[in-house]
C-alpha cells in the first residue's frame, strides 16, 4: 500500500475516532448499546462462555504485545521496532478515554466471563469502559497483517483472500465476543476499532 495512502487513511481513521469519542461522551448511544448487549446475549447459547472466555485472553494487552514482538522480530527490520510507538499510543487514548470519557460499563448481570484466569491488565480499572483496549489491539495487529499479507509477492491472490477472510473472521469473534462476555458495549468496540485502525495505519509505513 502507498505511504501517502496510508498516513492519509490513518489521519480519516484518527479524526473518526475523535468525532465518535465525542458522541460517546454525549451518551447518544446508551440505547444502541444496550439492545445490542441483550439480543447477542439472548441469540448466542452459554455453551460459548468458556470459549469466548479463552479467546479474549488472546486480545489481552500482554499477549496481543507478544504477538507484534514476534511480528517484529519475524520482519528483521530495525524500523519495525518503531511500531511499538503507535502502538504504545493506543494504551494512552484507551487510558485518557477511560478516565476521562464518562461510560460507565455494562452492569454484572450480563457478565459472563466464566474462567478463574485473568491476566494483570485486565484488573486496570479507571470506572469507564470506552475505548475497547482488546478491540484496538485486535485491529492494531490485524491491519498490519493484512498490509504485509497483500505486499508480499510471494503469496498467491486467492490465499491472500483466504488469510484475509480468516483475519476478519477472527475480528469479528473478538469484537463479538466482548459484547457477549459483558465486557464492553458496542461503542467501547467500536471506538476500539477505529482507535486500532488509525494506529495502524499510520505504523504501516514502517513496514
Amino acid at each position: 500500500m502507498n505511504k501517502k495512502i496510508c498516513i492519509l487513511l490513518g489521519a480519516i481513521s484518527f479524526i473518526l475516532f475523535v468525532f465518535f469519542t465525542y458522541l460517546v461522551h454525549k451518551d447518544l448511544f446508551s440505547s444502541l448499546d444496550f439492545d445490542t448487549t441483550v439480543r447477542i446475549q439472548n441469540h448466542l447459547s452459554h455453551i460459548v462462555d468458556t470459549p469466548f472466555s479463552v479467546f479474549s485472553l488472546i486480545g489481552s494487552a500482554e499477549i496481543a504485545t507478544l504477538i507484534l514482538i514476534i511480528f517484529i522480530a519475524l520482519k528483521k527490520k530495525l524500523k519495525s521496532f518503531f511500531v511499538l510507538i503507535p502502538y504504545g499510543a493506543i494504551f494512552f487514548f484507551e487510558l485518557f478515554g477511560k478516565v476521562f470519557v464518562k461510560h460507565p460499563g455494562p452492569s454484572f448481570r450480563f457478565f459472563r466471563y466464566d474462567i478463574g484466569f485473568q491476566f494483570p491488565s485486565s484488573y486496570v480499572n479507571p470506572g469507564s469502559s470506552y475505548p475497547s483496549g482488546h478491540s484496538a489491539r485486535t485491529a492494531f495487529i490485524s491491519v498490519l497483517f493484512l498490509i504485509m499479507i497483500f505486499n508480499s509477492r510471494r503469496i498467491s491472490l486467492p490465499l491472500k483472500l483466504f488469510f484475509a477472510i480468516l483475519i476478519l473472521i477472527f475480528d469479528l469473534v473478538m469484537f463479538v465476543s466482548r459484547i457477549y462476555l459483558g465486557e464492553h458495549w458496542l461503542s467501547d468496540v467500536i471506538g476500539g476499532a477505529l482507535l486500532g485502525l488509525s494506529m495502524s495505519l499510520l505504523s504501516a509505513i514502517l513496514i
